[in-house]
């Protein structure tokens, strides 16, 4: 056993042993990018495919790949892949989604598919809270189980987020929930991540005390990754409207994201952040740049939102304007792994 081995064996021991570091290994992040399209259209359930909503192509996903973002994060409607409560799989819509997963397959582009859907389901224009009468636990273990079961043979995908920014199924009702799904996936397939985002809109400065039961969920292949999201803006709510921004200081990410961290590393668990993003404004890329050296320093995997060509002027949206980068790509690139043009 020469030195320069027994060294490493030494430091390894070393890091581990050091509680006051978080439990992620500190090294280079994972940053993805969410690709929007597949969930709009939420006044059309389920729509019509190009009308109401739409796949990102593989054009789309070279740019993208080509940046170095890995994995794409793409959001979908439980309405579309099943139109029925209770009933079978869509196989068009099914189709769609393979496709994507293939299309990223080939680019070497890992897969997080989120259901984009709140904790309910729309019917007839009349949405059902996840956990009553009309939109059952059992329904959503067993949507859970199809999806799993349909995308096995994709090797690719990196993890299910199983419900994006639950709502209206407060106390014990979401991690009831919640458990059901993980069962539900398990039973038809072990090797993908389980992602669990937690109530009062994923909020990270808020985990600990929104979300701590959740530590409680079981996965028998121990592969929970906990999803909260961070948005710098006074309200932490995306919109960036300007009220009270005066407060704001540049290390404002850093400091909402401390506390998940915090929660991460006590209670032994890894996390991601799901949804970060910034207006094309010199002062709150500032902030995102803090945000993404805390996070990279302590190896939180990120994702940023969003991109997507029916974006239009939403102006978090990173998806190049004729070919032009946003000025959000800039800060973004710093942290990237440099990568082949595709």
């Amino acid at each position: 056993m020469n030195k320069l081995y027994c060294l490493v064996i030494i430091s390894s021991v070393l890091l581990s042993a050091c509680v006051s570091k978080p439990i992620s290994k500190i090294s280079q992040s994972r940053i993805g990018i969410v690709l929007c399209g597949a969930e709009f259209g939420e006044k059309h359930l389920p729509g019509k495919l190009n009308t109401d909503y739409i796949y990102p192509n593989k054009v789309e996903l070279a740019y993208f790949a080509a940046k170095g973002f890995n994995p794409i994060t793409l959001p979908f409607k439980w309405e579309r892949v099943q139109r029925t409560i209770g009933g079978e799989l869509d196989s068009a819509e099914i189709e769609r989604m393979r496709t994507f997963i293939t299309d990223c397959e080939s680019l070497n582009l890992k897969v997080i598919l989120t259901l984009q859907n709140f904790a309910a389901y729309s019917a007839n224009g009349t949405p059902y809270e996840l956990n009553s009468r009309h939109l059952s636990i059992e329904n959503y273990k067993v949507l859970w189980y199809k999806l799993a079961t349909s995308f096995k043979s994709n090797n690719n995908i990196y993890g299910y987020d199983i419900m994006n920014e639950p709502r209206g199924i407060f106390g014990k009702s979401w991690q009831r929930a919640a458990q059901h799904a993980i069962d539900g996936i398990r039973e038809a397939d072990t090797l993908p991540y389980i992602i669990v985002d937690g109530e009062n809109s994923s909020f990270s400065a808020d985990w600990s005390a929104e979300n701590n039961g959740l530590r409680k969920l079981k996965d028998k292949n121990d592969k929970i990754i906990y999803d909260a999201h961070c948005y710098f803006d006074y309200d932490h709510s995306g919109r960036y409207n300007n009220h009270h921004e005066g407060r704001i200081t540049n290390d404002i990410g850093i400091e909402r994201l401390k506390p998940f961290i915090k929660w991460l590393n006590k209670h032994h668990k890894k996390g991601m952040i799901g949804e970060f993003g910034v207006p094309a404004d010199k002062k709150w890329m500032e902030v995102m740049d803090h945000f993404l050296t805390y996070a990279t320093k302590y190896g939180v995997d990120v994702s940023y939102w969003a991109a997507g060509p029916w974006w239009n002027d939403y102006p978090l949206s990173v998806e190049p304007a004729n070919g032009i980068d946003k000025p959000q790509m800039k800060v973004l690139e710093k942290y990237l792994p440099v990568r082949k043009k595709f």
